[in-house]
């Protein structure tokens, strides 16, 4: 059985004393480191975060960025192709004109050919037919 005497408080001296010891010795490095640890991770968190935000923000300012180059892209496709609708009219409009031109000059150029052999043969016109006629009649007409 426990006997209360002198002793017993001898022990809870040295228990105290023990106590005070490690706490000095042993238990105020190791909270102490571990509080440090813990700054230490809750700065990094921190800094995690802080990247993790700048990351996102920067991944919304390249996509946006993004659907702007694609937007101004389009616009420029876009006024690049009617720009090349109009100077396709514009030399289709002056091809034409040119073929326009060449026949009006073909046409006139047969015309005139046409009233030069039509004249050449109205000439020709009177000795056909009176070479025809010595033909058929078989005796020379004058």
């Amino acid at each position: 059985m426990l006997s209360i005497d002198g002793t017993l408080i001898l022990q809870i001296a040295n228990f105290l004393f023990l106590l005070f010891v490690l706490n000095l010795i042993l238990f105020k490095p190791i909270r102490k480191i571990l509080a440090r640890r813990e700054e230490e991770m809750a700065s990094q968190r921190k800094t995690i975060d802080d990247y993790d935000h700048r990351a996102e923000r920067d991944e919304k300012d390249i996509e946006e960025g993004r659907v702007q180059a694609r937007k101004e892209g389009y616009a420029s496709r876009e006024t690049l192709k009617g720009q090349a609708l109009e100077e396709e009219k514009g030399i289709l409009r002056e091809a034409g004109a040119a073929v326009e031109q060449k026949l009006d000059a073909a046409k006139k150029e047969i015309e005139a050919k046409v009233v030069a052999a039509r004249e050449a043969l109205e000439g020709q016109i009177a000795g056909f037919s009176q070479e025809l006629a010595q033909k058929i009649l078989g005796r020379s007409i004058q």
